[in-house]
C-alpha cells in the first residue's frame, strides 16, 4: 500500500532511502517510451489493416513484421529456412507452417525487435499456424481484430483503382481521382467482386479459430469508422496494453508533472 509520496528536487535525491522510483521526464511520460509491446493485427481484405499498421508503427515505433516480407527476404538471402521455403514454392505448394514459424521465430529474436517490440501483421491466419507459434512461446500482449461487414469490404475492393504512372491508389466513391487521370486508371486483376468474396470467405472461415487462441488479449475494432477514428480506438487499446505491462507507468501517468517522484511503502 502507498503510504507516502514525495516530490524530490534533484539536489535532495541522495537523502532518501531506496524505494520504488518513477522518473518523470518527457521521454517517460509518453507511452511510446514503453514500446516493448508484442502485438498481432488481423482483418479481412480491405478492412484497413495496412493503413492502421502504418499509423501504429509511426506512433509506437514497433517493428512491423509481415510473413510475406520475411519469406521473400529469407529466400533472397539464401538462409537455411529460405532454401526450404524456396523448394516448396518452386514446386507450387504451400510452405509448411513449421518452416514459416522458424522464420518468424528468427525474426523476433533480432535486436531491433527485442528493443522496440513487434507488430505481427496478418499472421497467424489459421488454427494450425496459431497452434504452431503458440508451441514456440510466441504470444502477443494484444490481438487487434478489425471488423468490417462483408458487403462494405466488397464495395471497398471493387471501387479501387490504380494510377500506373504515379502508383497512387484511388477509390471511385471514397477517394475519387482527379479528372485528368481517370482515363489511365487500372483495376487490379484480383479486385473483382468474385475474387474479393472468395478472399473474404477464406478470412471468415479461419479467423474464429485463430481468435480462440487469443481471447484473453483480444480487442475488436470497428473498422467502419473513419481511419482516424479507428486509430483512436486502436491507440486506446495499445495504451492500455502498455499500462498492463508496466503498472508503475500507470501510477506515474496519474501524478502531477514533476522532475521526479519517489514512492515509498
Amino acid at each position: 500500500m502507498l503510504a507516502q509520496q514525495r516530490v524530490v528536487p534533484p539536489r535532495q535525491q541522495g537523502t532518501f532511502r531506496p524505494g520504488k522510483v518513477c522518473v518523470r521526464s518527457a521521454r517517460r511520460s509518453s507511452v511510446q517510451a514503453t514500446a516493448t509491446l508484442k502485438v498481432m493485427i488481423s482483418g479481412a481484405p480491405a478492412a484497413g489493416k495496412g493503413t492502421q499498421c502504418a499509423k501504429i508503427i509511426d506512433k509506437y515505433n514497433l517493428v512491423h513484421i509481415s510473413v510475406g516480407d520475411i519469406l521473400r527476404d529469407e529466400v533472397k538471402n539464401g538462409t537455411a529456412a529460405g532454401k526450404k521455403a524456396k523448394d516448396y514454392m518452386d514446386r507450387g505448394v504451400l510452405v509448411p507452417d513449421e518452416v514459416v514459424v522458424e522464420m518468424v521465430k528468427s525474426r523476433l529474436a533480432q535486436d531491433d525487435v527485442k528493443k522496440q517490440g513487434w507488430l505481427l501483421d496478418g499472421y497467424p491466419r489459421s488454427a494450425s499456424q496459431a497452434e504452431a507459434i503458440e508451441k514456440e512461446g510466441i504470444r502477443p500482449d494484444l490481438f487487434l481484430l478489425i471488423q468490417v461487414p462483408d458487403e462494405l469490404l466488397v464495395e471497398r475492393v471493387v471501387g479501387r483503382r490504380l494510377d500506373p504512372v504515379t502508383g497512387a491508389i484511388y477509390h471511385l466513391k471514397y477517394k475519387p481521382p482527379p479528372p485528368e487521370v481517370v482515363g489511365r486508371l487500372q483495376q487490379r486483376s484480383d479486385d473483382t467482386e468474385d475474387k474479393c468474396r472468395v478472399r473474404v470467405a477464406t478470412h471468415n472461415a479461419n479467423v474464429g479459430a485463430v481468435v480462440g487462441y487469443y481471447k484473453d488479449v483480444l480487442k475488436e475494432v470497428d473498422g467502419t469508422k473513419s481511419m482516424d477514428a479507428v486509430f483512436e480506438d486502436i491507440s486506446a487499446a495499445l495504451d492500455e496494453a502498455v499500462t498492463n505491462k508496466d503498472p508503475l507507468e500507470a501510477y506515474c501517468k496519474d501524478q502531477p508533472a514533476a522532475d521526479e517522484c519517489r514512492v515509498y511503502e
